[in-house]
């Protein structure tokens, strides 16, 4: 690590996936030692069954952290997510969280089973869960109401939850419970020794807020020497910035982390209009925008706007061009 550039990618979901991804495929991946930091507290689906069942953290996340680093990708991707159709045993679990659970068990903990499945699947880098304890994610909302369960939290249409409050309004507070929620021993010290820290970009208080809630995170995010990288969201999300803008998205990040980022990457790319107008109507959804009026020069951290759009899906970041703007910050062009 010490003849490489130590890069750690903090959140989850699919956005932080694309990051690694895209990481991993530079030209210059052989000088980069990658490491990803992942929240600890999915409920939802199988990963919150499982968690349930046998007392496990959930492997959800964990599972696609060995999937975007692993040497074949898309072959273990295949592996992890797929899932038995016909009723049984094993019916709707996906063979990724299965694996990760097993291993757990036969080793006797759940980070040995995890190290197990790395070497298994020739991981290029570590992935580390934020914390080790059994904790949730809870909320405020703007209206008092509190809710507690990421599968409640994350509500939209498409997955209603148990509908426990009014999703058409942001967040006001973030917090965990159960545990002591210290910070696993692993992600401390991996911050500690990166030369770039990437938040994000993910779902803002389901994906990226519950790793800077880890007791000592804020702390070792001081330390670290580190440049910190925010990616910020393409779009606002209904039910947790329903109404952000990228100043809220900035202030919040620096709420939980304290004034730690030194560079704000904003997306600058097209969005379709008809797109836009889709997912407005159906999710609720609006594009996130470094709009002219908005001015940050008296910030600590600078914002820079990069074409971050995938151009097969216009609503998702691009591994490709986020890694393309991690690669400029390597190579000293910012």
């Amino acid at each position: 690590m010490k003849n490489k550039t130590n890069i750690t990618v903090i959140g989850w979901g699919s956005g932080t996936f694309n990051v690694l991804y895209g990481l991993k495929n530079l030209k210059m991946k052989e000088s980069l030692h990658l490491s990803a930091i992942i929240a600890m507290t999915d409920s939802w689906g199988t990963t919150g069954r499982i968690r349930d069942e046998y007392g496990v953290l959930p492997p959800g996340d964990i599972r696609r952290g060995i999937a975007a680093l692993a040497k074949d990708t898309g072959m273990v991707r295949q592996l992890f997510e797929y899932k038995f159709d016909e009723e049984g045993v094993i019916w709707g679990n996906k063979i990724g969280n299965i694996l990760l659970t097993a291993l757990g068990d036969i080793t006797g903990s759940f980070e040995a089973g995890l190290d197990q499945a790395c070497k298994m699947f020739d991981v290029q880098g570590k992935v580390i869960p934020v914390t080790l304890e059994n904790v949730h994610l809870g909320v405020r909302m703007e209206d008092g109401t509190e809710v507690i369960g990421e599968k409640n939290i994350d509500v939209s249409d498409t997955n209603p939850g148990e509908k426990t409050h009014n999703a058409d309004q942001n967040v006001s507070e973030a917090f965990l419970v159960g545990g002591e929620w210290s910070l696993n021993p692993r992600a401390e010290k991996a911050i500690l020794e990166s030369d770039y820290i990437i938040l994000g970009p993910g779902d803002f208080y389901t994906s990226i807020i519950p790793n800077l809630l880890s007791k000592w995170m804020k702390e070792a995010l001081t330390q670290t020497d580190a440049k910190i990288i925010y990616v910020c969201n393409i779009m606002a999300d209904r039910g947790e910035t329903t109404t952000y803008e990228l100043p809220d998205f900035i202030d919040n990040i620096e709420k939980y982390a304290g004034e730690v980022v030194d560079y704000v990457i904003v997306n600058s790319g097209h969005i379709d209009k008809n797109a836009v107008s889709l997912y407005k109507e159906k999710e609720w959804k609006k594009p996130v925008k470094l709009k002219p009026e908005m001015n940050f020069e008296w910030k600590k951290y600078k914002v820079l706007e990069r074409n971050l759009v995938n151009d097969n899906d216009l609503v998702r970041h691009s591994p490709t061009k986020i890694a393309g703007v991690i690669e400029e910050f390597i190579e000293g062009r910012i």
